[in-house]
């Protein structure tokens, strides 16, 4: 009961205010978040703070269905940072590096076949700040095995600013999200890739205040 309870009192207690206080997040096309899960959403990733941003799209009661995949290579790699990672973030471990036994991706699969809701970032590891690196192949393999699941891209503009790959103290500087229409499987996988990159960098333009929270 008390594990159940430790990523909704994290997010209510630190995740909510330091994201929708303190950094001033600003959502656009809050309609195409979903609701409810099976789902994915992939985003840019630049920064530490990127899965706290979208963390925070949904409320505290909502984030026992929300589940980051993360490399288990860097969130396992020591016992308190595991305890905490799997404990009160809730990831799904995913090794990047796949020795060829077993499927990489199967928490991911079984999350999303109990309706969860998954973030991912589809470069794989945060990159230079405001620049996208070539997407890999996992998204398209976990696509292929549940076609039906929608993918939802999300832009993420200002946490490479606030939290960049380096910096250790995050800055108090606006972060706007830009939620994109779903998207789905395509059996090409060179064209899947191209169509998400395409679908991520359409969300980049700025917006003006008055948009956000629409």
């Amino acid at each position: 009961m008390l594990k159940s309870l430790l990523k909704p009192i994290f997010a209510l207690c630190i995740v909510w205010p330091v994201m929708r206080l303190w950094m001033g997040l600003r959502i656009h096309q809050h309609h195409n978040l979903p609701k409810q899960g099976p789902a994915i959403i992939v985003a840019n990733h630049n920064s530490h703070m990127d899965v706290f941003a979208l963390m925070s799209l949904y409320s505290p009661l909502q984030q026992r269905h929300i589940h980051p995949a993360a490399a288990a290579d860097y969130f396992l790699s020591n016992k308190w940072m595991a305890w905490f990672a799997l404990n009160v973030l809730n990831i799904i471990p995913v090794t990047r590096q796949n020795s060829g036994q077993g499927n990489p991706l199967q928490g991911c699969e079984e999350a999303l076949r109990k309706n969860k809701i998954l973030i991912l970032f589809p470069e794989g590891s945060r990159g230079e700040p405001g620049k996208m690196q070539p997407l890999k192949s996992g998204l398209w393999y976990l696509s292929a095995a549940m076609p039906d699941v929608p993918i939802i891209p999300v832009w993420l503009q200002g946490t490479e600013q606030i939290m960049a790959k380096g910096n250790r103290i995050p800055l108090p500087l606006f972060i706007d999200v830009n939620i994109g229409r779903p998207m789905y499987y395509h059996p090409d996988k060179e064209q899947f890739k191209a169509k998400l990159l395409n679908n991520l960098l359409a969300l980049r333009p700025q917006y003006t205040k008055r948009d956000s929270n629409d």
